[in-house]
């Protein structure tokens, strides 16, 4: 069922959050912020229901679908996506259970999204372009961002207001222009095709993702697809280009993937989509403006398809902002909370960036400047070797932030360290005695979860007792609305009250072989206290001790 706009004719006026932009970057914030009960509109000026395209970005990475997960948006796209395990980076995975990456064309991803949208109650407007924007700074107003929009369907003029606008509208973002953010970087003049349908071809295990070495057409790209399609991507040379003066049709980009493909040979009996494009790699100077712009996705960063990075850099972004706004509009968080966005998120683009620039050189038979190597090797082994020395961020799963208001050094031992992922073990649950990932059990609800490791609760029993006495007299910290409570016990008992001698801090969940507290760094005598992100990293950590937590917490929440 396709989304529709909310009824009525004339859309409300004004909103917490709008978002500029209805592709998968913009859809995602959008489902978010409505799930976090914050009021969202989603502007996408094309009308995708009536016409969607194939194509464009295909690749969801371990960490993303982690993130997709915890947000209950995997399960759609595990059901219609392929999966794709034989990446050599990807070889040795281990501590997910996303030990591949999903291949799923963007025109399937965002009719799940957009059907997400309308389960939690956000607004979409299909073919409603923002052609103007305004931010009043000077009186006091609980809506600032005044919106100027045209319905193309009925060629009318529409205002919104709202208190937050989100450009996620690609790379030539009207926000990030309108804003005056500049976009530093450049666009190269190397070339690539990407070509999507049904082929026939006589390559081995041509259901697997693959690449060929040519000489003529650079590192060609081989994707098997879902539902049955291939993408093949290859470098559109000048050479190749000098055959062409009239310019590429979709008969060019056949005949070149086809001779791309040698030795081999293919025949397309569809052909879905096809572009041509330029490499562009740019970033926006800065993700935020005037306190109530924010940019994600291509409007905040462009770079190319080499290392499939787009869509899951920009997924990356949204769940990044979508907590830390949602807190903030609620007035259950302090400003530096979101303003930790724009510096976490560029950072991680800046690394990509740096990758993605060698990988595209590399793949177009080019060296990049610092290779002081031998000029006859083969760029391929250079690529190899770069792919697999940035297989950690290529993943996501190594992806980390450095310290801030919400990254505070730990004061006992743990790991990993703030700002990185935290490990996915299981736990056992209470009764049925059934296991489940603890990925699982920390869903994505736009709070703050504070785990209590009880260790062995004989030896921890003083300061878990220390711990609820405090708690019982500051049920401001317990019941806050930003903050859920779990307890993990080493002990398996028939009840979770047994286990740890007294009633557990929020849900209670059995360690019994101390895999979880191995794999967090929790010595098992003391226990400790590990406070994750909404977004699954690891905030701060410290010994069983309810001042310490408040501590934590009153410099990021409001009491």
């Amino acid at each position: 069922m396709s989304p529709t706009k909310l009824p009525g004719e004339t859309p409300p006026a004004e909103y917490d959050v709008i978002v500029v932009g209805g592709g998968p970057v913009g859809l995602v914030l959008g489902y978010q912020l409505a799930r976090f009960n914050i009021s969202v509109c989603v502007l996408e000026k094309h009308d995708k229901e009536s016409g969607g395209s194939y194509g464009r970005a295909i690749t969801l990475f371990p960490r993303t679908c982690e993130l997709l997960e915890q947000l209950d948006l995997i399960q759609p796209m595990l059901q219609q996506g392929y999966p794709g395990r034989v990446w050599t980076f990807m070889e040795n995975i281990t501590g997910t259970a996303f030990d591949f990456a999903l291949v799923l064309r963007q025109m399937y991803t965002e009719t799940i999204l957009r059907e997400k949208l309308q389960t939690v109650g956000a607004a979409y407007y299909p073919a409603t372009e923002c052609v103007d924007f305004d931010i009043d700074s000077v009186t006091e107003n609980d809506h600032p961002v005044t919106v100027t929009c045209i319905d193309h369907k009925t060629q009318s003029n529409i205002t919104l207001k709202g208190k937050y606008l989100v450009g996620a509208d690609g790379g030539r973002s009207f926000v990030r222009k309108q804003a005056n953010i500049p976009f530093d970087g450049d666009t190269s003049e190397d070339q690539w095709i990407r070509i999507d349908g049904i082929v026939e071809t006589d390559m081995p295990i041509s259901r697997a993702y693959g690449a060929i070495e040519s000489k003529t057409h650079g590192n060609v790209l081989w994707a098997p697809l879902d539902h049955g399609a291939t993408r093949i991507g290859y470098a559109y040379t000048p050479e190749i280009a000098a055959r062409y003066p009239d310019g590429v049709t979709q008969e060019v980009a056949e005949r070149e993937a086809i001779r791309a493909m040698a030795p081999f040979h293919v025949r397309f009996t569809e052909v879905h989509w096809w572009t041509l494009y330029k490499i562009s790699q740019r970033m926006a100077r800065t993700f935020s403006s005037d306190k109530h712009i924010f940019l994600c996705g291509d409007a905040a960063h462009t770079h190319s398809s080499g290392a499939a990075q787009g869509l899951n850099t920009g997924i990356h972004d949204a769940v990044n902002l979508a907590w830390k706004l949602a807190l903030q509009i609620r007035g259950l968080s302090r400003p530096a909370v979101v303003e930790t966005y724009s510096a976490e998120r560029k950072e991680a683009v800046e690394t990509l960036i740096k990758y993605d620039k060698d990988i595209a050189l590399l793949m177009t038979h080019k060296w990049p400047s610092w290779y002081q190597g031998d000029p006859t090797a083969d760029p391929y082994m250079v690529l190899g070797e770069i792919f697999d020395k940035a297989a950690s961020f290529n993943t996501g799963l190594g992806i980390s932030y450095a310290e801030n208001a919400i990254n505070q050094p730990a004061s006992v031992q743990i790991s990993p360290a703030s700002g990185s992922r935290v490990p996915d073990v299981e736990v056992v649950m209470p009764g049925v005695l059934a296991r489940i990932r603890l990925h699982q059990v920390l869903r994505n609800v736009g709070a703050l979860q504070v785990l209590v490791f009880t260790g062995h609760s004989d030896q921890s029993q003083s300061a878990l007792l220390d711990l609820r006495g405090y708690l019982d007299e500051n049920s401001d910290l317990y019941c806050h609305k930003a903050i859920r409570w779990f307890t993990i016990t080493p002990a398996i008992q028939c009840s979770a009250y047994e286990a740890v001698g007294m009633d557990p801090f929020g849900d209670a969940y059995f360690d019994p072989d101390g895999r979880a507290h191995l794999e967090y760094g929790v010595d098992m005598e003391q226990g400790a206290v590990v406070v994750v992100r909404p977004d699954g990293l690891v905030a701060f950590g410290c010994e069983i001790s309810g001042p310490s937590i408040r501590n934590y917490f009153e410099d990021i929440l409001k009491f």
